[in-house]
């Protein structure tokens, strides 16, 4: 719109670009000390630890955990249905904790984060504005959580120290929820490994709250601690299926976005594998010195960035130590090798959403024995459809026994048809784990007998049967 056309309507009373554009309400110093801040919840484990840290840096944190029909009709409501999945389940489960009458709205205020990347991600906070002044809450402050700075608060500011201690409190998560998917499975006690993450989410809470468990040596130790905890956890360790989930971050790690995915599976009687919450931060990270190495720019910053991915690489390998201790656990890959593996298929200055790690988690879950992947995806998501569905093809030319099923998540998209594509996907797995003994067992056989072994259709009860020459 030209000045001369913009004057004319400003005179004619006629509404311009950005006139009805959302107010900011910022969060003030005056704030911190008396407002809550709601935050929706993601991944439990991670956001429990990290919430205690930020309730010692002075904030007042609740994690939403509410959830149900209510919170889609919300997001409904307020938001554009074409709009991706999981800001309409965010906006949707703030709008719901907002009218429940649980908060005093006139001391409560919302987190939200901002990626700064090309996705969506980076829009989601002008669309709970939005929302916000639809529902008669434009008072309330709307705290942008963003490492690239895209938005200021005076009474909210991540400081090195802050990040510092978050990313300490990602490694205690990404190493309690490991263990915990490789014990619940197991467990002949049932309850004992989600008991012992409580115990060990208090007892982590109160060493930051004395401002300990930061140091390397504190979190070597920590980290040791927890997986001898967790080994002495009694187990009946045979045979299961074990499932890999990837996919968009939201939806991966959070029930609310995957129609629990976690406790059907659990109900299947498998055992699952998440990757960690490091590694996507580890590869946040890397996109600066990779966009410096491909396309020019900034080197000063690139080095900064790599010293910073060199000390975080270090606590990824302490709680990779830890792990490896004990037979019975996988420990992750590092990042370093998840990387290499993905630069096989996918171009690393592929960043949109999970981009290249998205491809790279399947190929390093299929080589660490968890070949069955549930691939996770809001329905119409570009990059998840590109780097995860896009490219399960070629994952199988490389892999012929992997076996992975993409799953859409939207408001339209029926759970059970959900289910019924992972049973059938489960069913495959099945198969697959039985003809892995059928081998195994004919292999151990004498020489002569394994015709008696073809004629045998009890297949379900091999690892209880024995052969005597």
């Amino acid at each position: 719109m030209t000045r001369v056309r913009i004057r004319e309507a400003i005179l004619l009373n006629v509404p311009t670009l950005g006139s009805e554009r959302i107010p900011k309400v910022s969060f003030t110093k005056e704030m911190k000390s008396d407002y809550t801040i709601l935050a929706p919840m993601m991944a439990p484990i991670h956001f429990k630890i990290i919430s205690s840290i930020m309730e010692n840096n002075g904030y007042h944190i609740e994690l939403l955990e509410n959830c149900g029909p209510g919170v889609i009709e919300e997001g409904l409501k307020y938001v554009h249905n074409d709009t991706c999945y999981p800001a309409l389940l965010v906006i949707g489960q703030m709008l719901d904790a907002l009218k429940s009458g649980k908060y005093n709205i006139k001391k409560t205020a919302l987190l939200m984060a901002q990626t700064g990347g090309g996705c969506r991600a980076s829009n989601y906070i002008y669309l709970l504005r939005r929302a916000l002044k639809k529902a008669g809450y434009d008072h309330i402050p709307v705290i942008s959580f963003s490492m690239t700075g895209m938005e200021k608060n005076s009474g909210f500011h991540l400081s090195m120290p802050l990040l510092y201690q978050m990313v300490i409190g990602i490694v205690y998560g990404d190493c309690l929820m490991t263990l915990n998917n490789q014990v619940k499975a197991y467990e002949t006690e049932k309850g004992s490994a989600a008991a012992l993450v409580d115990q060990w989410i208090s007892r982590l809470a109160k060493q930051f709250g004395y401002n300990e468990g930061y140091s390397l040596k504190a979190i070597l130790k920590n980290l040791r601690k927890i997986a001898a905890d967790f080994n002495a956890i009694p187990c009946n360790r045979k045979t299961k299926i074990k499932v890999g989930i990837v996919g968009e971050i939201y939806v991966k790690y959070t029930s609310l976005g995957n129609n629990n995915l976690e406790e059907l599976l659990a109900n299947q009687d498998c055992e699952i594998m998440v990757p960690g919450l490091l590694d996507f931060m580890l590869y946040t990270l890397y996109r600066t010195p990779e966009n410096s190495r491909l396309y020019g720019g900034d080197g000063i910053s690139a080095g900064l960035i790599k010293v910073i991915i060199r000390q975080i690489q270090k606590m990824q390998d302490a709680m990779i130590d830890a792990i490896a201790l004990y037979p019975n656990f996988a420990a992750p890959s590092k990042f370093s090798h998840t990387k290499s593996l993905g630069e096989a298929l996918i171009g690393t200055g592929c960043y949109m959403g999970e981009g290249w790690l998205l491809t790279a988690e399947m190929l390093d879950l299929v080589e660490r024995g968890y070949g069955n992947i549930i691939c996770t995806q809001p329905f119409g998501c570009l990059p998840n459809h590109i780097c995860g569905k896009g490219m399960i093809r070629k994952v199988r030319e490389m892999n012929p026994a992997a076996n992975i099923v993409p799953i859409d998540y939207d408001t339209s998209a029926t759970r059970a048809n959900q289910e019924n594509r992972i049973k059938l996907m489960l069913a495959v797995a099945k198969e697959n784990m039985y003809n892995e003994q059928d081998r195994n067992w004919k292999h151990r056989m004498p020489d002569g007998r394994q015709d008696v072994f073809e004629q045998m259709k009890w297949k379900p009860y091999l690892p209880n049967l024995q052969f005597h020459g």
